[in-house]
């Protein structure tokens, strides 16, 4: 908490001396019609970024909103602005009336209300107590809450000084010069962790080529990454500090994807434990050579269990059989379990633990952590894998050691938050590990992995092609830079 009450603020003369030359400042600057050519590039640069990270139709809260043209150009689904310029808030009021703007200090913050994401796009830059406005923004998050920000590096302080002095920028008044790791520990003490965050803007004067060039990719790639003028962070509560539903009230559904895959149904019927208020088991067969699909027939008709199912993919692939899976799902938690039974059953309640206890929101099983069975995989295939996970990793700006483990786990919640922004992506993956990865990075989820011992398999061969499926990783890689990492 601040060191000082709020209570006391009133009465401090160098923080109302503070705010009352701020407040000056910005209603002199707000709305100016001729605002220097860096300072147009900058915002709409940050109005890019901000509306790759925040997807449409979201309860959004932009503190510091000036005349918001930020937070409309995000089309949240309610939108609600606060600045302490007077001068800000009527001319946002005017432009954008279908949202909601309040002029207030945001060290004075009161709210009834929650909200799916909060802005803060150069405001702790400017303001006299940052943890107190953080301590203050807790107060009205849940536990999906993204908080989303960005601030100048200090490493432009000195450039961006000269470029005042000399009248290449716009004015601004003393900042806060905070480091990444500043920022870090101040989100951490109110109560948040980070989950990305990832340099903007290199060239920060409108240039044909050479600002795309230098803004879109070099700035993405080490190490300039560390040398963007503003920094992006995306943050979320610390989920030990929140009140999260107890594990044992959620309902499971594990979805198997099963092609040639008679010789391990009954291991998957007697192994599959059962976690939370209830277990289904739903398993999706697809275009077998052998009799799976009449196995698992027959095997559900003998066993005792209640809540399993099957049903057969008209279309082509694991990802359509997950798909499928998951549109016939009642549970809260959704878990992928392949039939090849490489992941052994008994650990899908780590991964619901993990989940449920909100250390992550999305859990990607691991391969590559614990030895291996002899033949569990070929080197070549396990050099592959090392490598596209570091590759991944840096393109869904989050560890991700392991991308093609079958074993993933998620809440229905947050897969139809996936479903209903896929077409940002489009229909490009047939794996299907890759439309929920990538879709969980695209909406900011907390993506942890989960170390599993990969087993031999026992029974048919594998339906994975080295080769092929090695070309088809790499259009991965091609595909998610496009979309994920040079925007």
């Amino acid at each position: 908490m601040s060191s000082k009450p709020l209570a006391d603020r009133r009465s401090d003369k160098a923080f109302m001396h503070y705010q009352g030359t701020r407040r000056e400042f910005w209603d002199r600057h707000a709305g100016r019609d001729r605002p220097g050519q860096a300072s147009r590039y900058y915002h709409q640069r940050l109005t890019e970024v901000y509306g790759f990270l925040i997807a449409p139709g979201q309860r959004v809260l932009e503190l510091g909103s000036g005349t918001g043209d930020l937070l409309a150009s995000l089309k949240p689904s309610h939108g609600v602005g606060v600045d302490f310029s007077p001068r800000a808030v009527e001319l946002a009021r005017a432009r954008h009336p279908d949202l909601v703007f309040t002029c207030e200090d945001v060290h004075e913050l009161h709210f009834e209300e929650s909200f799916d994401v909060v802005v803060l796009s150069d405001l702790v830059n400017d303001i006299w107590d940052v943890q107190e406005v953080l301590d203050k923004v807790a107060g009205f998050c849940t536990a999906d809450t993204r908080i989303v920000l960005n601030f100048f590096n200090k490493l432009w302080q000195g450039p961006l000084g000269a470029a005042r002095a000399l009248g290449f920028a716009d004015p601004l008044l003393k900042q806060n010069w905070l480091s990444n790791q500043d920022v870090t520990n101040l989100l951490k003490i109110s109560g948040f962790e980070v989950i990305s965050t990832t340099g903007e803007l290199l060239w920060p004067i409108q240039t044909p080529l050479l600002g795309g060039l230098l803004n879109k990719i070099l700035v993405k790639i080490w190490p300039f990454n560390h040398l963007g003028l503003t920094q992006f962070m995306v943050a979320r509560p610390n989920p030990a500090r929140m009140n999260l539903v107890p594990e044992n009230e959620a309902t499971v559904s594990v979805i198997v994807p099963a092609r040639n895959e008679a010789g391990h149904i009954d291991d998957i019927l007697a192994r599959t434990p059962s976690m939370g208020a209830r277990t289904e088991l739903i398993f999706v067969e697809g275009n077998s050579r052998d009799d799976t699909y009449q196995v698992i027939v027959d095997a559900i008709e003998d066993s005792s269990k209640d809540g399993i199912s099957v049903y057969q993919q008209s279309g082509v692939g694991k990802g359509d059989a997950v798909r499928l899976g998951y549109e016939q799902a009642t549970g809260d938690v959704l878990m992928i379990l392949d039939a090849d039974m490489t992941v052994a059953p008994e650990d899908l309640p780590r991964f619901y633990r993990a989940l449920t206890d909100g250390t992550g929101e999305f859990i990607n099983g691991v391969r590559l952590v614990y030895p291996m069975e002899n033949e569990a995989m070929q080197f070549l295939n396990y050099l592959g894998n090392k490598f596209f996970g570091v590759l991944f990793s840096w393109l869904l700006r989050q560890p991700v050691k392991d991308t093609l483990c079958g074993t993933k786990v998620l809440t229905r919640e947050a897969y139809d938050l996936i479903a209903k922004n896929r077409s940002y992506f489009g229909d490009f993956d047939p794996f299907g590990d890759f439309d929920l990865l990538f879709g969980a990075a695209k909406l900011n989820l907390k993506i942890v992995d989960m170390p599993i011992r990969y087993r031999e398999r026992e029974y048919g061969d594998t339906n994975i092609d080295r080769w092929q499926h090695g070309v088809l990783l790499l259009r991965m890689v091609a595909f998610a830079a496009r979309k994920l990492r040079f925007v």
